[in-house]
């Protein structure tokens, strides 16, 4: 009966726009942790950074592209999806191949009186501007083509697709750099972009708004904004939340650099960060029908703890077979709360405001990637480059262990967020 009723919600449970969304999404992401994989290697090895100049790189691209959709929101919100869309995939395009031209050869002459770390961060920037209308674009598209009793599904399905395309990129990532090398990695995750370009203009149909829920003066949706950033209790769980992904960064950061310089260049690195998106792809759907029933807040608590627990794996064992699983054990955490996560800010959000607050949403991804790589850049350099990668691993966990600390405590002291 329950296999009916799910299939049953699959059918007629959703506008045909959340489907050509989660599409979009799921290359979008095929492209993103495509060149994600290989970003912390190729800047230090064929671009000739170091570890705390490369960290900085990831930092910038990461944060912007991730802290401005909160600022993206308020566009979307206004002028709908599709054009959102449309810009994203444009910029994106342009920046990912650029980024990879830094280190072909055919563009040597081209680069050879330029500076590559201002070209490099430009570059980033721009690229880091398209894709911050994505998640916005994505997550409101969800929220508005989903019925109230299949939205926990819909935010699963959307979670799966994303970990969809963070498992597949790197794969391919692994193979177009063993044929053709590191910087024609970011040439595919161009003309993946391009390709959604084409496909939101052909495919993709705005949704049926609610009245009022389109529209509005840019000074208002500004005004919105301020007013979200004024919730102290709204803004004190999303900082407790940037935490946990400070540590979330270091599989595309740290744990590339250790493989590669433990376990030799020649190790397929990009698929050993991207073991724990096939462990959501596989098991999200089902962790979402036996988790559905938690509190939000112990859905939340049990994620973190069990995230933390594959930092000490692997400082009590940093063999390849107990990285891999590692990543994986960090990924039934992350599973087990970012749905819920979603969902939450998606149910709080007012109406004409749901684009702007699946923009803070990602706040605290901005700000684990804006401190998570200039920390993992330290972090490496300290200790796994002066001998003493153990410590290294327990200073992660002892991360994990914070985050959970301050998150059991917000939820006996200030408790849940309040709906606006």
């Amino acid at each position: 009966m329950k296999s009916q009723t799910f299939i049953q919600d699959i059918k007629t449970g959703f506008h045909p726009s959340f489907w050509v969304a989660n599409i979009l999404e799921l290359f979008e992401r095929f492209a993103y942790y495509g060149q994600a994989a290989v970003f912390a290697v190729f800047a230090r090895d064929v671009l000739g950074f170091s570890e705390n100049v490369t960290g900085r790189f990831d930092s910038m691209f990461g944060f912007l592209i991730y802290f401005l959709p909160i600022f993206a929101g308020t566009f979307v919100d206004k002028y709908g999806f599709k054009k959102s869309f449309m810009i994203a995939f444009s910029l994106m395009s342009l920046g990912y191949f650029t980024v990879g031209s830094t280190g072909m050869d055919m563009f040597h002459d081209f680069y050879a009186n330029a500076d590559i770390y201002w070209m490099l961060s430009i570059t980033l920037i721009v690229t880091a501007i398209g894709g911050s209308f994505i998640k916005p674009s994505v997550l409101g598209t969800v929220s508005r083509t989903s019925q109230p009793k299949t939205k926990s599904l819909g935010f699963a399905i959307y979670y799966m697709l994303v970990n969809a395309g963070a498992a597949i990129g790197p794969l391919i990532a692994f193979n177009v750099r063993g044929a053709y090398g590191m910087q024609y990695v970011f040439v595919v995750s161009a003309f993946v972009s391009f390709a959604m370009l084409i496909g939101t203009f052909v495919f993709f149909k705005e949704p049926p708004a609610a009245e009022g829920e389109l529209g509005g003066s840019i000074v208002q949706k500004l005004k919105d904004l301020l007013i979200v950033l004024a919730n102290f209790r709204f803004m004190i769980f999303l900082l407790i939340f940037s935490i946990f992904w400070v540590m979330f960064w270091q599989t595309f950061l740290v744990i590339p650099w250790f493989v590669t310089d433990t376990f030799g260049k020649a190790t397929a690195f990009e698929v050993v960060s991207s073991s724990g998106a096939w462990t959501i792809l596989a098991l999200q759907i089902p962790v979402n029908r036996l988790t559905k029933k938690l509190h939000t807040q112990h859905a939340i608590l049990l994620g973190f703890f069990i995230s933390s627990l594959s930092w000490l794996a692997i400082a009590l064992s940093p063999t390849l077979p107990v990285i891999i699983t590692a990543v994986a054990l960090f990924a039934i955490g992350e599973m087990t709360q970012a749905p819920r996560y979603y969902e939450y800010i998606s149910d709080i959000a007012p109406t004409g405001q749901i684009g702007l607050f699946q923009g803070f949403a990602f706040l605290p991804i901005a700000l684990g990637k804006l401190f998570g790589g200039v920390f993992g850049g330290w972090l490496y350099e300290s200790f796994a480059k002066e001998g003493n990668p153990q410590t290294m691993w327990f200073v992660l966990t002892g991360v994990g262990m914070l985050t959970l600390a301050l998150m059991f405590l917000y939820n006996k002291t200030i408790g849940t967020v309040s709906k606006m």
